[in-house]
């Protein structure tokens, strides 16, 4: 797997949805390095989302702009698309990377969250894709890449939403990539196993804290529970990956769901 090559995807704009961190912020960095004018999305302070923005298209000498929209909301979600359009005249990437999960047995669960998270990991890819579908096959080009998760591939305890909104996307990537199959449009997603973002490493610092073991420890113990690698994916090894199915070398790429996940699906 190769970024693409230099130039490549210059001048082409992107969104990535749930950005101003984590996944969602190596993505857009990435995208950025890669000379698309990048519109970000999320939630954080106004004047630390402010700096971001400044950092990174001073970085990469490219337009970057923020997008507040509640995802959740479905008024919100239908919006963003246009809203990148009105500001930067076109959309050539879309990466929906926003996602949510609740965790506790299915009995248990709160309906209200069920359809947010629902709302968040589903009903969000499907507006803006339909949003941005009539825009790219005009201009004849386009790349969706959908932020799934093994989650979306096999089953897992006490995240009964989580699962059913994962696998349900990767039906909607599938779908799309069928519908857009005879376009120079792809859609695919990707599947990540455990990602070293802040949730990874609160979690480790609660477990060496409670065991009385060092944070190293910690996070090679929650790795290893799911993954045979023994070692987490990075957001940056998740960015190379959603960059590469936006070079031409992955334009017959379609309708795919990457793993990468350390082994995790492989047992």
């Amino acid at each position: 797997m190769a970024a693409p090559a230099p130039g490549e995807l210059k001048g082409r704009v992107a969104l990535v949805t749930g950005s101003t961190d984590g996944i969602g912020l190596a993505v857009a960095r990435s995208l950025a390095a890669q000379g698309c004018p990048v519109m970000l999305n999320g939630f954080g302070e106004p004047e630390a989302i402010a700096v971001l923005c400044d950092e990174l298209a001073a970085a990469h000498g490219v337009e970057v702009a923020h997008a507040p929209a509640d995802l959740r909301r479905e008024e919100e979600a239908a919006a963003l698309v246009p809203h990148v359009l009105e500001r930067f005249g076109r959309l050539d990437v879309l990466v929906n990377n926003a996602g949510t999960q609740h965790k506790g047995p299915v009995e248990e669960h709160p309906p209200q969250r069920w359809r947010e998270v629902f709302a968040l990991n589903l009903d969000a890819a499907f507006h803006t894709i339909r949003s941005a579908l009539p825009g790219m096959r005009a201009r004849g080009w386009g790349r969706i890449v959908n932020v799934a998760s093994v989650y979306g591939l096999a089953g897992g305890v006490d995240r009964s939403s989580y699962v059913a909104s994962k696998h349900a996307l990767v039906g909607l990537t599938k779908a799309v990539a069928l519908e857009t199959a005879s376009t120079p449009i792809t859609c695919n997603a990707v599947c990540p196993g455990d990602v070293s973002t802040r949730i990874f490493y609160r979690n480790a610092k609660l477990l060496a804290d409670s065991e009385g073991i060092s944070r190293a420890e910690a996070q090679q113990r929650i790795a290893a529970a799911n993954m045979p690698s023994g070692r987490v994916v990075t957001p940056e090894q998740v960015a190379a990956l959603v960059a590469f199915l936006c070079g031409e070398a992955a334009g017959e790429i379609r309708g795919a769901a990457l793993p990468i996940d350390g082994a995790w699906l492989a047992r």
